[in-house]
């Protein structure tokens, strides 16, 4: 039997066609019709006025930070439950991350604790310049009480929503609430460019000047002139081509993944100890992986053992992201927290989730799973 993949990409006939267009065109320069298409189409999407569409999410963050005057010597406050792209822009501007904890309600990062960090800092005289909130596995974390916080305290509020697209908070998209919403269209993501990013921002002057560094910081002359440095980050006209074609079926991607895990959740119902990722009542989640929770002492079994039965079987799966004060390359960086990503990185396990897996597939892993709990 072939391998069943995490979360592969989901290609079809319209992603073909804009790319197909590209070609007859000519327009595979970086830009053209398919990447300002894109971008207006992703920004209606999404309820953003201004799109910037990229080479990487984690391209969108650095643009981000550098447009929100994060230098050399600040501090910005970070998810630590994450992947390192969410974290590793701040440091290409000299600046330091501080770690922030999960809540149990979303697993994304606790706004108490943020909140409680801003405030404390704020009145030290020491404000973080800014926060990058993830929103993790399709969910969106609780905004409102951040940004309020941030506001308060001059703190630029960059939601990274590169496992977020689809998702609502409180009827908005995640990423259209703070200063700059971040977009992933990676290989893994609900819709993809096989590689990409976009940044979103209701500011014009914002998204004009990323767009400006994004292609090398060109000022206007006939000749190449430049008073800044910046960066080739612009998305291909090719590769947006692909964008726009996903994004017409990004509903549908969703509502898969939706069905997938609601199946996982019936099929594991009676597993002592399983645990399906809480959807927060705030808002709907994209669930672009399927994620849970083994309780070793409850189950009888753990989470490392269901995934090498997995492995064994073809079957990708893994664990989830191990928190960013654990990693070697953040040891001396402040945290702040009460122990939830921790216990989650030791007890959680994201399973198969494409949008593209068939049914057959699904019950495969089921299979699987219930064998290693012995049921």
């Amino acid at each position: 039997m072939a391998r069943i993949y995490l979360s592969p990409p989901d290609i079809g006939q319209a992603e073909r066609a804009f790319v197909q267009e590209a070609f007859d065109g000519n327009w595979v320069a970086p830009v053209g019709p398919n990447l300002e298409a894109f971008e207006r189409e992703f920004a209606a999407k999404v309820g953003s006025p201004h799109a910037v569409a990229l080479a990487s999410g984690t391209a969108a963050l650095h643009l981000a930070l550098r447009l929100s005057g994060v230098t050399r010597g600040d501090e910005v406050l970070c998810s630590t439950l994450t992947f390192v792209a969410s974290a590793a822009p701040i440091t290409y501007l000299g600046a330091t991350p501080v770690f922030v904890d999960s809540d149990e309600a979303s697993w994304n990062a606790d706004p108490a604790l943020v909140a409680e960090l801003i405030e404390r800092k704020g009145r030290a005289g020491k404000a973080p310049r800014a926060a990058v909130i993830a929103h993790l596995y399709g969910q969106s974390a609780d905004i409102d009480p951040i940004l309020a916080a941030c506001e308060r305290h001059g703190v630029a509020l960059i939601e990274d929503a590169a496992e977020a697209l689809g998702a609502d908070y409180r009827g908005r998209a995640p990423g259209s609430v703070g200063r700059f919403g971040i977009h992933s269209f990676n290989g893994n993501k609900i819709i993809t460019t096989s590689g990409g990013g976009m940044l979103v921002t209701a500011d014009k002057a914002l998204a004009d000047s990323a767009r400006h560094l994004a292609t090398q910081a060109r000022d206007p002359a006939p000749h190449y002139e430049h008073t800044t440095l910046g960066y080739n980050y612009r998305l291909s006209n090719v590769c947006a081509g692909i964008g726009r074609g996903q994004l017409q079926g990004l509903d549908a991607k969703v509502a898969r993944r939706r069905a997938h895990f609601a199946a996982y959740a019936e099929a594991f119902r009676d597993l002592p100890g399983l645990v399906m990722q809480p959807e927060a009542p705030w808002g709907k989640s994209t669930r672009w992986l399927s994620c849970l929770t083994i309780d070793a002492r409850a189950a009888g079994t753990d989470r490392e053992r269901v995934r090498l039965a997995l492995e064994k079987a073809d079957i990708e799966c893994r664990p989830l992201w191990k928190p960013m004060h654990l990693q070697p390359v953040f040891r001396s960086a402040e945290h702040h927290g009460r122990g939830v990503s921790d216990r989650l990185f030791a007890d959680g396990l994201c399973l198969p989730s494409g949008s593209g897996m068939t049914d057959a597939e699904r019950a495969r892993v089921i299979d699987v799973v219930r064998g290693a709990f012995g049921r």
